[in-house]
């Protein structure tokens, strides 16, 4: 007779004596692996360098995957679908979707170009086997380029080398597919990632080839060369369940969403999990997966289990995060998680205390501000927030400019009324001596602009490390304080009359450099409180460039303009003329005022000075400076200078 207990096998034989054999309990590493290679699935990241052309590709992959009828209409560049991102033509978030070719389910992730949002990659890049690596056939390898690649190869991706936009008339096929083969070199890549194939693409037409020499006709070849080089995902199918939670999402039915990639086992509707941390040996959490989610096309389709290798998105742990592993019950075996970049740029976030507080924002208070910012947290891990001594104030951490810059305006299209001081670097103290982040600048040029441009940087502390010509232009790089960068875009549009292209990287932390000049210019201050007449306008004009029109409404303190001389300066734009009964009729028509400047959200954080805030409605952008009194100022740059 056989008998079967928790503690092994029992046996028991006819004349009632008793054998014993515990073969003992198997956890975690212990247990005998039986992996299950998925042949028909793949998992694959693109990654490339801002404005490259990655959701324009993935567009051509959904179309001719099989995802949409042939008649169904799909907008362009589908995968952005976030307002800002379209705006911006640019991607902010990693997406997920899946296509279908020759069988086998292809789940794409779409990441972010901008260095920025570098957090993004990094986590995305656990959901998957390899990756890629979309260059421009004419711009060739650019600093995001370097970033996401060295991330792939840490983990040992595989990668396939997809040159993009080969039907520009510039292109640079051959030298294109050397400089990445350089990069591979340079970031010490494997063999196997050396003999990485190339693949020639034109997103925008959706045709491939593997001759350079030859145009393509459809994707076949790209979809071919994702079945034959990246590998199948495997793992152990009858294992416990292990997930790292590689991101986060929100719905106001079910609430928090995690997403990620079943490392080992399976999972189904009703399961009870654990969570454990690979950082946190301490933390420890139990609940219950209410829905099951796999992606399909661009949508999300509930199903009724998963298992090793699918990537999937579950709902009904509230207390879960991005780094977070998912076991089965008790079964604490948490996953190592990448190790996300620090942040670079602060700013100061705090409740609007001007004379127009309240009047255009749905949520004004403290309490909004502060679980807005927290609830930021829970989805994106290059964000950092900390309180301040005052309950009013927040001190947010970020990647960069357009890191901050994002998170700002996506709060006021939801109704957030806030202000935000300057930006300013985060410095460490690194044995002893004060350091401060350093960025790589690759800046692309008209040959004739890259004197004005080296001179420039050249007083903001930056040191050239290499120049190379491409046809009638420049491509510079520099290594320069982020600092150095506050407040220089601008400028160097000017200098290269808006032909000029500038990327930026963290490159690492460095002994401080010295006092850098902020800004050679200074603020336009309204006199009082009114609104802004065109008498006012005309004669403030004559001190500078103006940001505002007649009509608009202004308080004392607020900035209306900016003045070439580094010094501010008090202007009435509420002034009126005097009315005299010998006073022509039509006199005011000869007063001609220019166009105000219209200055992007980015525009206005690089134009804060260290006495300025910027304040932020739904409806309207205000730069104003910290003190609002002209005589109270006054004191205080007095006391400041002394």
């Amino acid at each position: 007779m056989l008998w079967f207990f928790n503690c092994g096998i029992v046996f028991l034989d006819r004349l009632g004596g008793l054998d014993l054999y515990c073969i003992g309990i198997k956890t975690g590493k212990e247990r005998s692996k039986k992996n299950l290679i998925r042949e028909d699935l793949r998992n694959v990241a693109i990654i490339a360098h801002v404005d490259h052309g990655k959701t324009t590709l993935v567009d051509e992959m959904l179309k001719q995957g099989s995802t949409f009828r042939e008649n169904q209409a799909m907008a362009e560049r589908a995968m952005d679908s976030g307002d800002l991102e379209r705006e911006r033509g640019i991607t902010i978030l990693a997406k997920n979707t899946s296509t279908q070719y020759g069988g086998v389910k292809i789940n794409i992730v779409d990441t972010p170009g901008h260095a920025d949002f570098g957090g993004e990659v990094e986590r995305v890049l656990k959901m998957v086997n390899g990756v890629l690596l979309l260059v421009d056939a004419f711009e060739g390898p650019m600093p995001q380029t370097r970033f996401v690649l060295q991330k792939a190869l840490e983990l040992n991706h595989r990668v396939i080398i997809v040159v993009n936009k080969v039907d520009r008339p510039d292109a640079r096929l051959s030298d294109v597919g050397d400089e990445v083969l350089e990069l591979l070199l340079e970031l010490d890549a494997t063999s196997e990632q050396l003999d990485s194939p190339i693949v020639y693409c034109s997103g925008r037409d959706g045709t491939a080839s593997l001759d350079p020499n030859t145009p393509g006709e459809d994707l076949k070849p790209l979809f071919d060369t994702i079945l034959s080089y990246i590998p199948a995902p495997k793992g152990d199918e009858s294992g416990p369940f292990q997930m790292l939670v590689s991101s986060i999402d929100y719905s106001d039915y079910v609430g928090r969403i995690a997403v990620g990639r079943i490392e080992r086992g399976e999972i189904k509707t009703g399961q009870e999990v654990s969570l454990c941390d690979y950082h946190r040996e301490e933390f420890s959490a139990n609940g219950k997966v209410t829905a099951i989610y796999q992606y399909d096309g661009l949508k999300r389709a509930a199903v009724e289990e998963a298992r090793v290798g699918d990537i999937v998105a579950f709902s009904g742990l509230d207390m879960v995060n991005i780094g977070n592993t998912v076991c089965a019950p008790y079964e604490y075996d948490p996953i190592p998680f990448v190790k996300i970049s620090e942040p670079t740029v602060e700013m100061t976030f705090s409740v609007n205390n001007s004379p127009f507080a309240g009047r255009e924002g749905k949520y004004v208070t403290s309490r909004h501000l502060r679980d807005r910012l927290m609830g930021e947290l829970r989805k994106d891990v290059s964000l950092a927030v900390h309180e301040t001594d005052s309950p009013e104030s927040f001190r947010v951490l970020g990647r960069g400019e357009m890191h901050l810059s994002i998170l700002i305006e996506t709060m006021r299209r939801e109704g957030y009324e806030f202000q935000v001081g300057a930006p300013k670097v985060l410095y460490k103290t690194i044995d002893g001596q004060m350091c401060e982040p350093i960025e790589r600048l690759l800046v692309d040029v008209p040959a004739e602009s890259v004197g004005a441009v080296i001179e420039k940087l050249g007083k903001r502390k930056s040191e050239m490390v290499h120049m190379s010509p491409q046809g009638e232009r420049m491509r510079v790089e520099f290594l320069i304080p982020a600092r150095g960068l506050f407040g220089y875009r601008s400028e160097f549009l000017t200098d290269t009359r808006g032909e000029g292209i500038l990327n930026t990287l963290f490159d690492s932390y460095a002994p401080y450099k010295g006092d850098i000049e902020k800004r050679s210019y200074g603020s336009l201050i309204a006199h009082e409180t009114g609104e802004a007449v065109t008498y006012g306008l005309y004669n403030a004009q004559e001190r500078g460039i103006l940001f505002i029109g007649a009509g608009t409404p202004v308080y004392m303190g607020m900035v209306v303009g900016y003045s070439p001389k580094a010094e501010d300066l008090v202007v009435n734009v509420c002034k009126k003329k005097h009315v005299t009964n010998i006073r022509a009729s039509g006199s005011d028509d000869a007063l001609r005022l220019t166009t105000p400047k219209q200055m992007s959200l980015e525009e206005m954080l690089e134009f804060l000075g260290d006495d300025e805030l910027l304040e932020v409605t739904p409806d309207n952008l205000r730069i104003r400076k910290n003190v609002l009194d002209h005589q109270l100022r006054a004191k205080a740059n007095k006391k400041n200078t002394q």
